[in-house]
């Protein structure tokens, strides 16, 4: 289109001048006209387009659409500075349920990479079983998936001494509701951290989102609640910035003291036998803390 425009003109302009009066011979030829100059390319997409078009794609599970009224993914994504053409470290995407977002938004200028547990590095056998079914999962999810996700990438880690990638390769980093697992590993979340600081570059962002605690955790806690302070302790400690806290999925009716934890409420909803499903249904998903950490440039 643009290339027929610029014919058009073309044409016209030398069209125009072919009908001109001929210069007197003293005087010097009149410069010809410049063409008319193509409008620019239209430029790709902006981030925000893109990001709706993935959000309502077909392919994403129906369950995991559900949710997205709790979980807020293009205001979680967008405060976390996420754009199509971001390098994308998401730790331990369990059922994929931001994968579905993720890897269709990276495919075309940027890049996303799941971090899995390499079931290899664990001891329990039920622990090596659960890794490895959800290992497969979410490759086989990635290969029938294949024209939505593209070349969705996968990086093998051990809790013990976690690496994700070349240091300062990654231009973002995303956790979502896995801090008080690593809290309950026998290596503790501080080596996580300490990961994800060196696999990102001077500048780039790490995104926290974590069931919230209303104070500091003990040892062995089993809630699946963590508290504001843990994680910002954790993640200074590492060397980040706190650069910013964000409400998007708070949720002020999570009492926070459920009889199975978090868990008790959906989407697990994993409620004792005789007591009213309803109330933790009305409930909702858990409260939850958004927090943006930056890499420090120098």
């Amino acid at each position: 289109m643009i290339r027929s425009s610029l014919a058009i003109a073309l044409t016209l302009a030398l069209t125009a001048c072919g009908t001109q009066p001929e210069a007197p011979p003293v005087a010097a030829p009149a410069p010809m006209e410049k063409p008319m100059e193509a409008p620019p390319v239209a430029s790709a997409k902006t981030a925000e387009q893109s990001m709706s078009d993935v959000i309502a794609g077909s392919w994403r599970t129906p369950e995991f659409v559900a949710r997205d009224g709790w979980r807020h993914p293009a205001e979680s994504l967008a405060f976390f500075g996420v754009t199509p053409s971001s390098k994308v470290i998401e730790v331990t995407p369990g059922g994929g349920w931001y994968s579905e977002i993720l890897a269709p938004l990276l495919k075309e200028n940027g890049r996303y990479i799941a971090a899995i547990v390499d079931e290899s590095s664990v001891e329990s056998q039920n622990a090596k079983d659960y890794y490895a079914k959800a290992n497969t999962a979410l490759r086989d999810k990635f290969t029938a998936g294949a024209d939505q996700f593209g070349a969705a990438e996968f990086v093998a880690f051990t809790n013990a001494t976690p690496n994700f990638g070349d240091d300062g390769s990654a231009d973002v980093v995303l956790t979502f509701r896995n801090v008080h697992n690593w809290m309950g590993a026998p290596a503790g979340a501080q080596v996580m951290f300490d990961g994800f600081f060196k696999v990102l570059k001077p500048g780039g962002v790490l995104g926290v989102v974590e069931h919230r605690a209303n104070a500091d955790v003990p040892a062995g806690d089993r809630s699946g609640y963590v508290s504001e302070a843990q994680v910002i302790g954790m993640a200074q400690a590492a060397g980040f910035v706190l650069e910013e806290k964000s409400e998007i999925n708070a949720n002020a009716a999570d009492t926070k003291d459920h009889p199975n934890g978090v868990w008790t409420l959906p989407p697990v909803s994993r409620v004792p036998e005789g007591d009213d499903a309803a109330k933790y249904q009305a409930i909702g998903e858990s409260d939850r803390m958004t927090l943006r950490f930056r890499k420090p440039t120098a």
